[in-house]
Parts: structure tokens; sequence; C-alpha cells
């Protein structure tokens, strides 16, 4: 990370979100920043834009990865659930711990890849228990909490609600919204999944509409942060709007953008 200068009191933070194991642009997301802040989904489980990457191509091949996606995509999420279950009886080994296996190696090229200092929050796709085994010195996982970076607040509230696509990290409408009133008041609000908001949580090439969270839209309108930052939409069909005094902003896929959003001040 490059330190501020002396005599300039200018702090800029790059901020990403759904990197999928994207472990090449993230070895550079922090350059030219005083911190890295990462909104989570680090794990990739199947890309939709290529069925060739992902944990569940490796293990089931590139044609059934096609098949669970055309599933997905038309929301016969019950087929692709027998779909799923089909594939893993004709597996040998344990199913969760080949999942972990491929897992931990993502996670282990991807915790190594942060910089210092980074400010982490999981998402729905990551697997919290397995975070602290794999951050180093100078990553901060946080999850309904506080910290401060260049004199503003940050508060941080990882995961995603419970959806019909059950990924890993999906707790309760009321669990979430206390982590919500765990963080309170802060300048910088970060999560993972958007407030609930039709234009903000409206995939564009999915075309549906992905799980918004009306605690945080709530704790937006009440506490007025100057930022709301978030992820989890891939192709929202609006990427930056005001909620009253908030500035709301997709940070955006870092999957396939590469490029982190920058905030300074």
């Amino acid at each position: 990370m490059a330190p501020t200068p002396a005599g300039n009191t200018t702090t800029r933070v790059h901020v990403i979100s759904d990197v999928h194991g994207n472990v090449r642009d993230l070895a550079r997301a922090g350059e030219g920043a005083d911190a890295l802040v990462c909104l989570g989904d680090l794990v990739l489980f199947l890309d939709y834009a290529d069925h060739s990457r992902g944990i569940f191509p490796d293990l089931f091949g590139t044609a059934n990865a096609d098949r669970i996606v055309e599933l997905r995509t038309a929301r016969r999420f019950t087929q692709a659930r027998e779909f799923q279950a089909r594939l893993w009886a004709g597996v040998g080994g344990d199913r969760r711990a080949l999942i972990e296996g491929a897992v931990r190696k993502q996670y282990a090229e991807m915790f190594a890849a942060f910089p210092t200092p980074t400010y982490a929050t999981y998402g729905n796709v990551d697997v919290p228990p397995l975070w602290h085994e794999y951050a180093r010195p100078g990553t901060t996982v946080l999850d309904g909490q506080r910290v401060e970076i260049g004199g503003r607040v940050f508060g941080f509230v990882g995961g995603g609600l419970r959806t019909p696509m059950s990924t890993p990290y999906e707790i309760g409408d009321e669990e979430y919204a206390a982590k919500i009133e765990a963080v309170g008041e802060v300048d910088v609000l970060c999560t993972h999944i958007p407030p609930e908001v039709l234009e903000l949580v409206y995939d564009t090439v999915a075309r549906r509409f992905e799980r918004g969270s009306r605690a945080l839209l709530d704790a937006i309108r009440r506490t007025r942060p100057r930022y709301a930052l978030f992820g989890h939409v891939h192709q929202p069909l609006v990427r930056r709007m005001r909620i009253g005094a908030t500035e709301c902003v997709n940070v955006g896929h870092f999957a396939s953008t590469g490029r982190p959003w920058v905030l300074q001040w």
C-alpha cells in the first residue's frame, strides 16, 4: 500500500466485491491506496459467464455446469437441487470434504494476495469459519463491527439473506438486522448485499431480483451515513443512487472488471 505523503491529508480507499477467484487482479487491487476494503464472495463455485470455471465444473464437467445454470436461470430451483443430488450420488468420497478442500485452495491463494491493510467481510457464498485460518496479519475480518480508516468510521455487515439458492452464508432477516443494529451510526456502511431497492437488486443479465435488506434500507434512512457500499448484484439496473443524504454504490463485479471502486477524502 502507498503511504499518505507527508503533509497530505488525503486518504484513498479501494473497495471491491464479488472477487470470485480473480486472484490476478486482487494482487493489484490495493495499488496506490491507503487501504483495501473487500465486501466478500471470494469463492468461485460456478462462473455464470464462463461455465468451465469454478468448483462445480471441476467436479462435474462443463456440460453439467451448462445444465445447472440453465435450470437456475429459469428459476427451476427444485429441479436444480434434484439434478445436483444425482451428480453428487455419482461422486466417490465425502461431499463436504471435497467442497471444503476446493474452497481452502481458493482461500489460500486469495488471502495471500490481499495487501496490507485489508478490511474484509463475508459474502453469501463464503465460508466464515475458514477465514480466520487464512487471514494474515494486516487483514482484518469484520462482521457486525466497526473500524476507523483515515479518520472515518466504517461499519461492516457480511453475508446474505436466505434464498432458494441456499448459498453457504445465508442468514435470517432478524439475525441480519441485529448485525446492522450493532454497527450503528457510521460514516461508511459496508455490506455484501444492497438495501432493498428495486433498482439496486435487479440483475439485468440474470433477469431476476436478488435479495436486498429492508433492515439495511431502514438503517440508511435513519442513520444517514455518507456512503453505503455493497456488491452482490453483478449487473444491476442502477449502480449508484442517493437515498436521502447517503450515496449508495454498487462497487462492481470485481471478478469481471478487475478494477476497484475508489473512495477518497
